[in-house]
């Protein structure tokens, strides 16, 4: 048996500084702070076996995307270190620009992840599986107007859910995996395009 992970101030400290970074983001479609997200990826993260520096890292997963770029990823390897950092920046995703599409923005993101190492898997595994968790969750409160708040339609996001939920339990199996092919099912079955 593993001995129990003692969280330490450090975690505390990150805590404080990624709700500092995301204070005026919110959800894409309930508005709810997106501090909520970070504590349910983190959360996910600890409740899979995550050490202290992966749970740290996911309060940071999508920081350096949405706060600040290569400014952010200098502030969180001078804060937190190389590995936080390391962990942050494989789960940003590329700059969708440099794709000629959404599909082929999210296929490079795709691959990113296969060639990553496993911590970087497990964050990004939990961010998937929160934010499956809240799209299902929207879909059932406001229904197709769902939609309107991503960028892609709604067959390019079901298609990103399915094909990132077979790449996990290929590169990540366990419980979350499982957990992220069934959420994807009622997406499926939410969106009748099964």
């Amino acid at each position: 048996m593993m001995s129990p992970l003692v969280l330490t101030p450090r975690f505390e400290a990150a805590l404080v500084y990624a709700t500092k970074l995301h204070r005026h983001q919110r959800r894409k479609v309930n508005a709810v702070p997106y501090a909520s997200h970070l504590l349910g990826v983190a959360a996910l993260v600890l409740e899979d076996g995550g050490t202290e520096e992966e749970a740290i890292a996911a309060l940071f997963h999508d920081a350096i995307e949405d706060q600040g770029g290569i400014k952010t990823l200098i502030a969180l390897r001078d804060c937190f270190g190389d590995r936080v950092a390391a962990i942050a920046l494989g789960c940003t995703e590329p700059a969708a620009a440099d794709y000629a599409s959404w599909i082929r923005h999210k296929q490079a993101y795709l691959q990113q992840l296969r060639r990553a190492d496993p911590s970087v898997q497990r964050v990004a595994l939990a961010d998937k599986l929160h934010n499956g968790w809240s799209l299902l969750r929207n879909l059932a409160e406001a229904g197709d107007a769902t939609w309107q708040a991503f960028t892609g339609s709604p067959s390019e996001i079901l298609w990103f859910y399915q094909e990132a939920a077979s790449c996990f339990e290929t590169m990540k199996p366990g419980w979350m995996a499982t957990e992220l092919t069934q959420v994807v099912q009622r997406l499926m079955e939410q969106a009748d395009l099964l």
